[in-house]
């Protein structure tokens, strides 16, 4: 029997909830993703069925900004391997969590930032939206500080370093306004990806990252031939990438997951 010391040091990490995507252990306090499956049973499907789209049971996947899991694991149902890379420690612990629950054999996760160089990275640890976290903002807006989260420093890392000689289908990033230093630290990765879905807020690139749309494609068009958006369906070739996405940019449209192709 448990000593009365060992149950005062006992306490509940989250809940378990069954969803559509899968068994997830979450913080009920989370008032985004955990939100959203407590209440409707699923979370960003639209994303999952996109990105199915690119990917077969014998695709590779890299998930950059894997919170939780929740397009991860019901993403790797549907390929041969997938490795999740998730910044916020926090998170990350209920990442591990969720592959396990959910009997992820094909998943591998890393509790790293990608980045541009192997350096420690300042990391903002977000609570009501937790997916909201990100390296520190070049600006410091109310908008990423409003629920006075902790500063972590977190391993930044170069995904070509951390995952050498690897190669993959599928690249899915959801990282907050650190797209273009991950691209830096990743080149080849995405010369041999199919597909790259990446998130585009003008907000991040400006107030987050500090740089331009010329800057943030700069990395990618040698890679990418081919441009859609979903939110607009919107098809562009590499010449007209920059065109599109400073239009995009000058009239703060953003899209969850813009596709680049071979």
């Amino acid at each position: 029997m448990p000593s009365p010391q060992a149950a005062t040091r006992a306490r509940v990490k989250g809940v378990v909830v069954e969803t559509e995507q899968g068994w997830f252990c979450l913080d009920p306090d989370e008032q985004f993703v955990s939100k959203s499956l407590l209440e409707s049973g699923a979370y960003g499907l639209g994303e999952i069925e996109q990105a199915r789209q690119f990917c077969d049971a014998g695709s590779r996947v890299l998930v950059v900004g894997a919170h939780i899991g929740t397009v991860a694991i019901p993403l790797a149902r549907s390929c041969e391997e997938l490795v999740a890379i998730e910044a916020n420690p926090q998170t990350y612990e209920f990442l591990e969590l969720n592959v396990a629950i959910n009997r992820g054999f094909n998943i591998l996760t890393h509790n790293v930032a990608a980045s541009e160089r192997e350096a420690p990275v300042e990391f903002v640890m977000n609570t009501v939206n937790s997916g909201g976290s990100k390296r520190m903002p070049l600006h410091r807006d109310h908008v990423y500080f409003y629920d006075n989260p902790r500063v972590a420093t977190v391993p930044g890392v170069r995904l070509d370093d951390l995952l050498p000689g690897e190669r993959f289908d599928l690249v899915f990033m959801d990282i907050e306004g650190s797209e273009y230093y991950a691209f830096l630290g990743m080149p080849r990765i995405l010369a041999g990806a199919k597909t790259l879905i990446v998130e585009f807020l003008p907000h991040h690139l400006s107030r987050v990252a500090g740089v331009t749309v010329e800057q943030f494609l700069s990395p990618l068009a040698a890679h990418f031939s081919a441009l859609t958006v979903p939110s607009t369906g919107r098809q562009a070739g590499r010449k007209e990438f920059l065109g599109v996405l400073q239009r995009m940019f000058d009239d703060n449209q953003g899209d969850a997951g813009i596709i680049f192709q071979k």
